[in-house]
């Protein structure tokens, strides 16, 4: 694996049928071209994923969903429209170019448009290098599958630089902005069903459309019970716990105080601030001399539940 400095080289690797390592606002992910069954098929070994575990497919605007999906209901054009480009995941019925090596076996398509700059320069030189401006990127993110999701390049190629080959590459974008991952959402019914909370809230999607409360048997990435896990144990705890509890590393709002004893991870200012500096502390605690890496959740609503979802399965094992 080696690192390139332009979307062009980037996009140039995709087109070749090896694997690039691409910042989103969310967090890194590991992309193939969309419509090239072995390249996406390496994303899979490189990451252990099952194969039953459908990978999303990043689009570069909302009018390409029609090259993709079938049936697509009037209000999620209208999300796509309020959200688009950002951090939200559309799961419409699929048309034939999307292969169950995307979808898992499913009759669906998982849909995302990026606004990471760097993706959709990359997006759009892929386009260029097929003659297809509907090309997407499959891109789940770049760690091994169940673990800690990369937030930088450094921690993308930590976990993954062994498991590539020296035709992929890895470009750099910054940290990611929001720094969990998209928002996943079932549109293949008369109302929307949130199957990830992510960086569009549920408060943003009742702004537009009423949200279902029904249950979907839809599969879709990263809702496993353990999933985002370091290696140590992670322990859910609360304010007041923290003063009976052996010391080990700290994840906690800033007006959380730290007791005696504790490594302080991470201090963030308010629930955003906390997303985006997550999965960054979980993996300092996770390389710490702690063995105990404990988390007060924050709480409320925003994307204070998405970081919740994240922690919940990040304790369970």
């Amino acid at each position: 694996m080696r690192e390139v400095s332009s979307p062009e080289q980037a996009a140039l690797a995709l087109a070749h049928g090896h694997l690039a390592i691409l910042p989103t606002e969310t967090v890194y992910g590991l992309g193939a071209d969309a419509d090239n069954r072995e390249a996406v098929a390496r994303i899979f070994t490189t990451k252990n994923r099952p194969a039953n575990h459908p990978v999303i497919v990043h689009i570069s605007q909302q009018e390409h969903i029609y090259m993709w999906a079938t049936q697509i209901p009037d209000y999620a054009v209208d999300l796509g429209t309020a959200f688009w480009p950002g951090p939200m995941t559309l799961v419409l019925n699929r048309l034939p170019r999307a292969g169950d090596y995307l979808t898992g076996g499913q009759e669906t398509i998982a849909l995302r448009v990026s606004n990471h700059p760097v993706f959709q320069e990359v997006l759009k030189e892929l386009a260029h290098k097929t003659n297809d401006p509907s090309v997407g990127i499959a891109a789940p993110s770049a760690n091994r599958f169940g673990s800690v999701s990369p937030t930088t390049l450094a921690h993308a190629v930590e976990e993954l630089g062994d498991h590539l080959t020296d035709e992929d590459v890895a470009l750099n974008g910054g940290s990611s902005r929001v720094g969990v991952e998209s928002t996943i959402i079932d549109a293949t019914g008369s109302e929307p069903i949130i199957l990830r909370h992510g960086g569009i809230t549920a408060e943003d999607i009742e702004s537009v459309i009423k949200l279902s409360q029904s249950e979907s048997d839809v599969r879709a990435p990263g809702t496993l019970a353990s999933h985002y896990a370091p290696n140590k144990q992670l322990r859910l705890i609360t304010h007041s716990e923290l003063l009976d509890t052996q010391p080990g590393a700290l994840i906690a709002m800033s007006d959380v105080e730290t007791p005696f004893g504790f490594t302080r991870m991470a201090t963030p200012k308010n629930v955003n601030e906390y997303a985006q500096l997550l999965y960054a502390a979980i993996r300092d605690a996770d390389k710490s001399s702690e063995s105990v890496i404990y988390v007060v959740p924050p709480t409320g609503g925003g994307i204070a539940a998405a970081i919740r979802d994240r922690l919940n399965r990040a304790a369970t094992k």
